[in-house]
């Protein structure tokens, strides 16, 4: 429950500043042959079996060969093959980026040279006197103010206001206190009290983060001197509701490679071995006249013309179309995504839709049935009847057999968050903590999410079927499902470069709507298309890298820095809805810069040894526990 909690924010570590052993990434590229999660363990707040798989660098298939030695002393992690066994995987190809070199180790290498310690409370500390500012950030406006710490009391400081960020910085001799928050973390901003307000500190803004923090400033009541401060920071937290520019558009900094070009799906199938004799790529979608929320390049049947995609996406919602996400390099068995038939309340059918899930069977000559993974709940997909959705019945899909996974809408997990938030900020109930956790249903919603993906992995591993995934439309709980079976099979994905290219492949490109989950730049905050899809993925990934730290090249600092951007709007990384909206948005902001990580790759590779000899040490020792619930819960604190 503690590292639940923990991963799903993007928080600093709890406690004290985390050893270098503890920031390294568990890597098993050089070392060991590249793991399958055991099939053997199970989620930590569920029970299902997790797949193995083989898997394989971007420089070919790695079947077979020896592994590497083994540090003495250390231990493999769960799921490792032994050396000599075979099944390891080739080292994945390495991007010119991968390649730059680093004079030291530095956990914040995207951030300015300045200086941070993070305190036992959570809080940045600074020991530098100069304001950090990107290229492109300009300094709006500075106040004196009072911020109301939840853990140290109020703290007279100084804030700045940049076009980026709101930066406050303690003018108390006895407190060094930092606080630096993007203002695309920004949900909501509240005046607290009025003029006639009695009381000390009573007077001044409230700031609701969508992070999962609450920032409050008091201001002096005479001369509305809060007024500024919060016309300034509504025009640059909402950008898009004034109609300026969101930050990735004004960003100056320059970095030596391109991030957009790190994925490249052709590479990335050709990787895969496609195209081959069963399955083929093309461009039908090259101008998204096809779907408009689907990349332009597609792997679908080799026997499946154009013509026939045509057809079958009348019949899909919002024309998603099955199209391949990834094959097994064995057995051939395949994992393809799409939305929902358009059954509707008739229940009608359409010969082409099912002719065409019977081609996608028929690429794998061994399988007689095709499994469909259907993720949402059963009523909820007869319920989508109503409004012209539903479900493959066995009548219609004779080849095909149909399970319900029972994980439920956006709605449900936006609700499950705030419940979280609500029980861990800014204070905790310590004498009910576990039935307020329990009350959340947040980790019950991380185990029906880890289970389902388990259960797609297991059944492509075995080669008993080939799956197809779908939810609603096809954006949100599919691809969770596809891109932690993809993480669960191919090693490739839990390097670092490969990880990156599976959240461009199944996140971004194939159409999450980060623009319209998020709310970049809007402050229309109760708007209903809102919902932690995405920071529920990266706490399932989470969960499984503290169960098999070596079967991944990453811990979780490199998760929590991809959830800071998340929000950041720093990069163009997260800001659109789909590929094609990113296509139409001229000049294309700044480039995806959470790539710039691939610059520590080698040292990170360097200290493989000191991980594993230290994940060793802490397997004998006796296990521990927070003595109370509000050791569990860090202050959320963003480093960038």
């Amino acid at each position: 429950m503690r590292r639940t909690l923990q991963s799903g924010l993007p928080s600093s570590l709890a406690g004290e500043e985390p050893r270098p052993s503890e920031l390294l990434l568990g890597s098993t590229w050089r070392t060991l042959p590249a793991p399958a999660l055991s099939r053997d363990a199970v989620p930590p707040t569920g029970t299902g079996r997790r797949a193995a798989g083989g898997g394989r660098g971007r420089g070919g298939r790695g079947r077979g060969g020896r592994g590497g030695r083994t540090p003495e002393g250390a231990e493999q992690g769960p799921g490792a093959q032994q050396p000599g066994n075979g099944g390891g995987a080739r080292s994945p190809r390495v991007s010119s980026m991968a390649s730059a070199s680093t004079s030291k180790y530095n956990s914040h290498s995207l951030e300015n040279e300045s200086i941070k310690r993070t305190s036992r409370d959570g809080v940045n500390r600074d020991l530098t006197e100069a304001v950090p500012r990107l290229a492109g950030e300009t300094l709006i406006t500075d106040k004196e103010v009072i911020y109301i710490c939840p853990f140290n009391g109020p703290i007279k400081g100084r804030v700045y206001i940049t076009n980026y960020r709101l930066y406050l910085r303690s003018l108390e001799t006895d407190s060094a206190l930092i606080l630096d928050v993007p203002l695309g973390v920004i949900s909501r901003i509240e005046k607290m009290g009025g003029a006639t307000s009695r009381g000390e500190n009573s007077y001044g803004l409230d700031i609701t983060c969508k992070d999962m923090r609450n920032l409050r400033f008091a201001l002096k009541q005479e001369g509305h001197s809060r007024r500024d401060m919060f016309e300034i920071l509504t025009r640059y937290a909402f950008p898009l509701a004034h109609s300026l520019p969101l930050f990735a558009f004004l960003n100056e900094e320059k970095f030596n490679v391109d991030g957009w070009t790190v994925y490249n799906p052709v590479e990335e199938y050709r990787r895969q071995g496609l195209p081959n004799h069963h399955w083929r790529i093309t461009f039908i979608n090259k101008c998204y006249e096809l779907c408009d929320t689907y990349p332009a390049l597609l792997v679908v049947p080799y026997r499946a013309t154009d013509d026939d995609l045509r057809r079958v996406a009348t019949f899909r919602s919002r024309n998603r179309i099955p199209v391949l996400s990834w094959i097994h390099p064995e057995n051939k068995t395949v994992i393809v995504r799409c939305s929902q038939p358009l059954v509707g309340m008739s229940g009608k059918r359409n010969k082409d839709d099912e002719k065409y899930l019977d081609v996608i069977r028929e690429t794998n000559k061994q399988i007689s049935k095709l499994t469909i993974y259907d993720a949402r709940p059963s009523v909820n997909a007869v319920a989508n009847k109503a409004t012209g959705g539903g479900y493959e019945s066995d009548d219609a899909y004779h080849n095909a057999e149909l399970f319900f996974l029972d994980i439920h809408n956006i709605h449900v997990m936006r609700e499950s968050l705030k419940k979280v938030r609500d029980i861990v900020y800014p204070n905790v109930e310590e004498s009910h903590w576990l039935s307020s956790l329990e009350s959340t249903h947040w980790l019950e919603h991380i185990k029906l999410v880890l289970t389902g993906a388990i259960q797609v992995a297991d059944r492509v591993s075995s080669g008993k079927s080939s799956v197809l995934v779908h939810c609603s439309d096809g954006w949100d709980r599919t691809a969770q499902l596809t891109s932690l079976a993809m993480l669960m099979l191919d090693s490739f994905y839990r390097s670092i470069e490969g990880f990156e290219i599976l959240v461009q492949k199944e996140w971004i490109s194939f159409g999450h709507k980060f623009a319209s989950r998020i709310g970049h730049g809007d402050k229309n905050h109760t708007d209903t298309d809102r919902s932690p899809i995405f920071l529920q993925f990266v706490d399932c990934v989470w969960q499984m890298s503290k169960q098999f730290p070596t079967a991944f090249e990453f811990n979780e600092q490199f998760l929590i820095i991809i959830l800071d951007h998340l929000y950041s709007c720093r990069f163009g990384t997260f800001l659109f809805n789909c590929e094609s909206a990113r296509e139409r948005q001229q000049p294309n902001p700044v480039e995806q810069r959470y790539m710039e990580l691939l610059a520590l790759r080698d040292e990170y590779i360097k200290r493989l040894e000191e991980l594993q000899l230290a994940n060793s040490a802490k397997l004998s020792d006796p296990p521990t526990s927070p003595s109370s619930p509000s050791q569990m819960v860090p202050h959320v604190q963003t480093h960038f």
